[in-house]
């Protein structure tokens, strides 16, 4: 395991941003250690729930966990990650799940990771649970 602080700039999608980092790197597996910042119109999808929620304007990050899967050089980008944030609206109202895609930065996310280059996480139907769950395998070559 490595460790990686990354900082993430205004304008950059949280999700897209990390997996792009870890893939930067010559990763793909990775966990978010720790990560605080700020968002503009967080997407958060909640338990039970098909569709994100936006909360709309600016919040803060309070958390952000979860496990970061990149897939191979020619798995066209699609990630295999589950991270789970909290985040506090303007009015102090607090709202946690699932991060969506489309988080965009509002002035910073401070984030560390925990890089596994050995290992490889990838999602696959779960009959049990109904749900593409996380397989982790390691890495070849």
């Amino acid at each position: 395991m490595k460790t990686f602080p990354i900082r993430l700039i205004p304008g950059q999608d949280l999700r897209e941003a990390l997996e792009a980092a870890v893939r930067a790197q010559g990763c793909q597996a990775a966990f978010v250690l720790s990560g605080v910042g700020s968002l503009v119109d967080a997407r958060i999808r909640f338990a039970g729930a098909d569709e994100p929620l936006c909360i709309c304007g600016d919040s803060e990050i309070l958390s952000l966990s979860g496990t970061l899967g990149v897939g191979a050089a020619g798995d066209a980008g699609r990630g295999h990650s589950h991270l789970h944030i909290a985040v506090a609206a303007a009015t102090g109202e607090v709202f946690g799940g699932h991060l969506a895609p489309g988080c965009r930065v509002r002035t910073t996310a401070e984030v560390l990771l925990a890089l596994l280059p050995e290992w490889t996480f990838m999602r696959e139907a779960d009959a049990a649970t109904g749900f593409a769950e996380l397989v982790v395998k390691a890495r070849e070559g």
